[in-house]
């Protein structure tokens, strides 16, 4: 067992001992390898670095209460890389082959998977790259697969409490019919500038709105957005957001408590009617929202509309349920009863 303060983990790169990967070339892909050896020799004429051609995964292993190893909807995780490896046209790992190198990559890493009883887990990475060297704007026909592992705590740290938020007039996450819906790294990286400015400011997070209209909710930077009233839980339908797996468990667990759940278009001024407000995603599960303000200009102090929730650091009874719900089922707590949890065996 590697020598870690388990409740002190947060989300960050951890260096692990073993990455796992395969090599796509000519039409084929080679055989699954193991390596300790974590970095990659690559051309700079490599087109992932000029061309973003990347797209990735997260998706958590947890040890349960009864000793037991499991990956949280792996298939779910294999089915959208593969949406967004036909997007990028680069091949598409099957199933089987995801599956088996998330296995491998948390087998060979055991000493790195938290026990149970705390608040962590083992975070897995798969990622899927253009590795040809060329300058051409046509997929390459080289491309690495690597399933990576990390420990990790929550997003936000250890204790879930609600944050601020800001919605960026000036700035759109994704165009219309764009990548929005896919989870590729040029997505992210236009992120940055804006979260950066957001933290100065106080606010943890940015929520973004439909880019050619302004008038309905997309999404968080991190992470889908659902929002809590009259007992319904309401998550946005967008072509734009990326079809968050968390936020699928979720609307499945507010229906087993007899919530009324409700995915449709969400106007900017239903944010007056939410009780509750949140992101929720792989990495922050749930992140409760205590305000959100709105600014035309970011970078400028003028703030357009403020809608707010509940106190900064409380969290409100719906959002804590789905929350203890769900790490519930993960950790063996409570029952599995949709299937959730796929058992690594022989671990």
């Amino acid at each position: 067992m590697a020598n870690i303060d388990w409740d002190k983990l947060g989300f960050d790169a951890y260096r692990t001992k073993t990455l796992v990967l395969a090599r796509w070339k000519n039409g084929q892909w080679s055989e699954i390898t193991e390596t300790d050896e974590f970095q990659f020799v690559l051309d700079p004429f490599t087109c992932v670095f000029h061309y973003s051609f990347a797209c990735f995964e997260g998706l958590k292993a947890f040890t349960q209460k009864d000793g037991k190893v499991v990956l949280f909807r792996p298939y779910e995780n294999a089915h959208r890389m593969q949406r967004s490896a036909r997007f990028l046209g680069l091949p598409e790992p099957s199933d089987e082959m995801f599956v088996q190198m998330c296995e491998m990559a948390v087998k060979a890493n055991r000493e790195f998977l938290p026990p149970y009883g705390h608040d962590a887990s083992l975070y897995v990475r798969p990622l899927l790259m253009g590795a040809q060297p060329k300058m051409q704007l046509t997929p390459p026909n080289e491309v690495i697969f690597a399933v990576m592992v990390a420990p990790a705590g929550s997003y936000y740290g250890a204790n879930m409490k609600s944050f601020s938020a800001v919605i960026p007039l000036n700035y759109d996450r994704a165009a219309p019919k764009g990548s929005g819906s896919y989870k590729v790294a040029a997505n992210y990286a236009s992120t940055f500038r804006p979260y950066q400015i957001a933290h100065e400011q106080g606010h943890m997070e940015l929520l973004y709105l439909n880019s050619s209209t302004h008038e309905f909710i997309d999404e968080f930077g991190s992470s889908n957005f659902f929002g809590i009233k009259n007992n319904t839980y309401v998550t946005p339908l967008s072509d734009s957001v990326l079809p968050s797996i968390t936020n699928k468990c979720l609307q499945e667990i507010a229906a087993d408590l007899g919530l009324k759940v409700e995915k449709r278009p969400v106007r900017l001024e239903e944010l007056e009617e939410f009780e509750e407000v949140g992101g929720c995603g792989t990495a922050v599960v749930i992140n409760p929202m205590s305000h959100i303000e709105v600014k035309e200009v970011l970078e400028e102090e003028p703030v357009k509309k403020v809608y707010r929730f509940c106190p900064d650091g409380e969290v409100g009874p719906v959002s804590t349920r789905l929350y203890k719900t769900i790490t519930g089922i993960q950790k063996g707590e409570i029952e599995d009863i949709h299937g959730w949890c796929h058992e690594i065996k022989d671990f």
